[in-house]
């Protein structure tokens, strides 16, 4: 078990405040954005909650009682799948939480996920040109990506990089589809692919520079982050940048 002494105790307050209805405006803006970035967070406020609430209905033993009564036949039971803490009084409740969420970073606690989540858009689709035979299969693929079947599109776009590997576009929207996706890690080798040999006749490099710069923002990797958002020569990597600072 991790030492848990430098945890500071504003992480349950925060969430105790949330579950209580008591937030400030701007922080319940902040902590909604970080819920929904982060799904294992939220999974763990879930659980703090169901405790906090269990806490206010049933009378538990505290802490210390429990471990005195070890020989006592009665056991605390709990669904594992639903509930990862055990029933204790509200102070050994506040451990167990600080104790399980030790790991994890206050709301993951960067502030590189809300950059993420605040620039990242999906780039928009391309209309289908009027004579579009030779092209069909990529469109069709298109139209699935502007209506954020992303499963679909990027099944199609696979198939026709398998015959066209180096083909620009084709990595380039397969990128952005995988970030729409949120699979960082299988956007991020499309998105090289693309700038690996930099095109200037490419109609999306910029863009490509843009995508790849949040993806490592993303990850964690701000200094590739910033190398690509530098070479992105677009307002928005510009304003990135800024915040990066």
């Amino acid at each position: 078990m991790k030492d848990n002494s430098n945890i500071s105790p504003e992480l349950f307050e925060a969430i105790e405040r949330y579950i209580n209805g008591t937030m400030e405006p701007d922080e319940l803006k902040d902590f909604n954005d970080y819920l929904k970035i982060d799904s294992e967070f939220k999974t763990q406020v879930e659980d703090i909650k169901m405790i906090l609430l269990g806490n206010k209905t049933q009378s538990l033993e505290p802490l210390n009682t429990f471990h005195e009564k070890k020989a006592d036949t009665e056991t605390l039971t709990f669904n594992p799948k639903k509930l990862r803490y055990l029933f204790f009084s509200k102070t050994a409740i506040t451990t167990a939480i600080i104790i399980a969420i030790s790991s994890i970073w206050f709301f993951s606690r960067s502030p590189n996920k809300k950059i993420y989540a605040t620039y990242f858009k999906p780039f928009p689709a391309l209309s289908m040109p009027i004579d579009s035979k030779n092209n069909y299969e990529f469109y069709d693929a298109m139209a699935h990506y502007k209506y954020e079947n992303y499963d679909l599109a990027i099944n199609k776009w696979e198939d026709l990089r398998n015959k066209k590997p180096n083909n620009d576009t084709l990595n380039y929207f397969l990128g952005v589809a995988y970030l729409a996706n949120k699979n960082i890690d299988r956007a991020i080798p499309f998105l090289e692919k693309t700038i690996e040999i930099p095109n200037v006749n490419f109609s999306f490099l910029q863009n490509a520079y843009y995508y790849l710069g949040l993806a490592y923002i993303k990850n964690g990797n701000l200094n590739l982050a910033k190398k690509y958002l530098i070479l992105s020569n677009t307002d928005a990597s510009k304003e990135v940048m800024k915040k990066l600072d």
